[in-house]
């Protein structure tokens, strides 16, 4: 029986195909293998978007400069919006590939499959440029599960009138990739971009595709399709292994268990521990001592291996391990099993050559300045779960999302902010390295799945603390922020209070009103309105109407205009003062003191008051109970006044925060092109470094922000608590002297392995 290819077996996560789209019938084993996969490449999607955020972050926080990060924020922002619309998209293009099995395709010109190198100049950089990431992704499946796909694909034979090959099997790496990089085609993303973004669809799309090929098969099986094929298929997953073993095809001895020539695991060995075993042999006997074997010497097996290996897993010291030699250990459990066995036992060579890789990769470890004294010591006690895990997956060495290299990685990563301290079992992260370091030291035998557990959970962990830390961070970075907003403000206000007193001879009462209280007025005013507003350029006329009403002037226009300045002038230096909240007590005196000033300056001029027009107070002035002095000019000038107190302002006006103290930092001033200037320019944020406080105490922390206002450096540490404060010269001439120094925050085990073939290279050429 058949039906119809237009009935969609998945949730809405596929779009509904019309009712006349020119769609062939599918044989419903067909279409059980069609939404199986669909179900499948649906949940790898899914998979794939959640962890891109993480991924393009990352990127983000590696960046070297505002272009780029930003590039990457932005192309986190538009995966997230276009998200469903990819998904959708490239789930159609799947169900569209299957629903043409039975359909000829009309006037489609025929493709070709192979380009040749003088045509590649014609091909746009960006394409071509995915066109060489898609083959070496196909390249990849097809090797790693070529067998199981071509029983696929001659099963499909079986069931559709088109001929089909490998590269147009609707569930081929070729047709999905092609189908995924057309469905991110509204993605408006550099190239670069997408090219990690196609590297995500090959770890968590494409290394699913042996489980796929294996259940489509089964599928077909079940229904009878080839049955006949069952005994070529690649053996099923295996059960209590490691997605890292699978992935290898190695069993415990080493040996393949069911993986085809040329797999994915070979291949990966073969590009590097390939490389590493022969570098190795080309130093080996000069650089590296050269083994003496006994003529009759037998090498053991690894099965052998691995079990002398748990016996001094079991019996690790637990101080001084920095003085435990596996190499020499081994050597003297191996002499041991020739004597009992009459037979010289020796480890094989590839599984020596492992032994002495994973012994260069631990002596970088202990020796690098990034991890703390006091976690080298539990980190190094990975030293022989690492190699039981190397020697039983050689793609340990190649493949960076390997279980134990990422938690190796991400302990070292967590460990980067951590400071040494006097009780250090009471700090949660030093309890849970240990506890990881105990369980694989306890229970690691030969199950790699331990791994992926402790990852797991230690990536829990550390998440949590992340969070918070980021909380902390941020609100410390909001803080700053505030802070610096305040200073710059303040650093306007007493320029604009200096431009105006500074060496100009005042009534005291004046200058203290305004230093004392209008500056206050000035502050709120720039931090809630900005310098560019109406309210700002208001409290400065305000300032600059009250000196002028207290200064000296003969002109009869003079006192006219300080008649009908003086009420408006009151009424807005009362709303300035009382929008300040300042102190009611000290607001009346400063205006009984400015009462008098303004009646002396009246009493000045020469001409009687009763020829001139004399100005109405306002009801805000004469209002009884408010506070104020009344100010009645006719009958104040019959009272007699004493001269007011003068003073000359000689220095600069400098406001001060509640509880602060003037701190003068000493500052040593560096050319503009010294290299400790480029040092700290070269900082990005989330940047660690570590402080040489004196001889003894050092202090590990974060650059968490570049406040620009103030031109200063915050550093927290890995809580998100605030340690440090440098100026960008302060902070170079640290640099300069030695006494901060940039820790490496590339991953551990990477820098580890690029390091050991770098030696040996030099080994080689020496």
């Amino acid at each position: 029986m058949q039906t119809d290819a237009n009935v969609v077996h998945i949730n809405k996560g596929t779009p509904e195909q019309t009712p006349t789209s020119p769609l062939g019938r599918l044989p419903v084993a067909l279409i059980q293998v069609r939404d199986k996969a669909a179900q499948q490449l649906k949940q790898a999607l899914q998979a794939l978007f959640d962890n891109a955020d993480d991924t393009l972050f990352e990127m983000a926080d590696r960046a070297t400069s505002n272009a780029e990060q930003n590039t990457f924020f932005e192309a986190m922002r538009d995966l997230r919006l276009k998200r469903k619309s990819i998904e959708r998209t490239f789930l159609q293009k799947v169900f569209e590939s299957f629903s043409l099995l039975n359909q000829y395709e009309i006037g489609k010109p025929p493709q070709l499959d192979a380009v040749s190198f003088e045509s590649l100049s014609l091909v746009q950089n960006d394409e071509l440029e995915e066109s060489v990431a898609v083959d070496a992704m196909v390249a990849k499946v097809n090797n790693r599960d070529g067998v199981a796909l071509g029983h696929l694909t001659t099963r499909l034979n079986t069931l559709v009138t088109k001929k089909v090959d490998d590269r147009a099997n609707p569930l081929g790496p070729r047709v999905l990739c092609e189908s995924f990089l057309d469905a991110c085609r509204t993605l408006g993303v550099e190239i670069r971009v997408k090219l990690i973004i196609l590297k995500l669809f090959e770890k968590y799309v494409l290394s699913e595709f042996g489980e796929l090929y294996a259940e489509a098969n089964e599928v077909l099986v079940a229904a009878g399709v080839l049955p006949e094929l069952k005994s070529a298929a690649p053996a099923p997953r295996p059960q209590g292994r490691s997605p890292a073993t699978r992935a290898s095809g190695l069993s415990a001895s080493g040996q393949a268990s069911g993986v085809p020539a040329g797999s994915y695991a070979e291949g990966d060995m073969q590009e590097v521990f390939g490389v590493l075993q022969d570098l190795l042999s080309q130093v080996r006997g000069t650089a590296l001592p050269q083994r003496e074997l006994p003529a009759d010497a037998i090498p053991i097996s690894s099965n052998d291996l691995m079990r002398l290996l748990s016996h001094l897993q079991q019996h690790l010291p637990t101080q001084q391990y920095d003085e435990f030699d596996v190499r020499d250990k081994l050597e003297n459990l191996l002499t041991r099993v020739s004597a009992k066995s009459g037979k010289s036992r020796v480890v094989g060579q590839m599984d020596d050559d492992v032994i002495n890789l994973v012994s260069m990769l631990f002596e970088f470890i202990l020796d690098d300045r990034t991890l703390p004294d006091s976690l080298k010591a539990l980190i190094g006690r990975l030293q022989i779960p690492m190699l039981k895990v190397a020697v039983l997956d050689k793609t340990f060495f190649s493949r960076g999302s390997h279980p134990a290299r990422r938690l190796l990685n991400e302990i070292a990563s967590a460990a980067m902010g951590w400071s040494e301290q006097d009780d250090a079992q009471r700090d949660s992260l030093y309890q849970k390295i240990e506890q990881v370091v105990q369980r694989l030291l306890n229970d690691f035998v030969d199950d790699p799945a331990l791994f992926s557990d402790l990852l797991a959970d230690f990536l829990a962990f550390t998440g949590d603390e992340r969070r918070r830390s980021e909380l902390l961070e941020q609100r410390t970075r909001d803080a700053e922020e505030g802070r610096a907003k305040a200073i710059l403000a303040r650093q306007q206000v007493e320029q604009a209070l200096n431009e105006r007193l500074l060496g100009r001879t005042l009534p005291e009462v004046v200058v203290r009103l305004l230093e004392e209280a209008w500056s206050k007025v000035l502050l709120l005013t720039r931090l809630k309105h900005g310098q560019d507003s109406a309210e700002w350029r208001a409290a400065l006329a305000t300032m600059d109407d009250l000196i002028w009403s207290v200064e000296s002037h003969d002109e009869p226009e003079d006192r006219l205009r300080l008649l009908e300045l003086v009420p408006g002038l009151l009424k807005s230096l009362r709303d300035g003062l009382s929008s300040a909240a300042f102190d009611p007590f000290s607001t009346g005196n400063f205006f009984s003191q400015l009462e008098a000033l303004h009646v002396q300056a009246f009493q000045r001029f020469k001409r009687p008051l009763d020829d001139e027009p004399v100005a109405e107070p306002s009801a805000d002035e004469t209002t009884p109970g408010n506070g104020l002095p009344v100010l009645d000019l006719p009958l104040a000038l019959d009272i007699p006044a004493e001269p007011p107190a003068m003073v000359e302002v000689v220095e600069e006006i400098v406001l001060l925060a509640p509880g602060e103290v003037p701190v003068v930092e000493p500052e040593t001033v560096l050319a503009e092109g010294d290299s400790a200037l480029k040092q700290v320019d070269s900082l990005r944020v989330g940047s660690w470094v570590e402080f040489q406080e004196d001889a003894e105490h050092k202090v590990r922390c974060k650059l968490a922000a570049v406040i620009k206002p103030t031109g200063k450096y915050i550093f927290v540490n890995r809580t998100g608590m605030k340690v440090l404060e440098k100026t960008r010269m302060g902070l170079a001439v640290e640099f300069r002297r030695g006494a901060v120094r940039l820790l490496d925050d590339a991953l551990l085990f990477d820098r580890a392995l690029e390091s050991v073939i770098g030696n040996l290279r030099r080994l080689k050429g020496a």
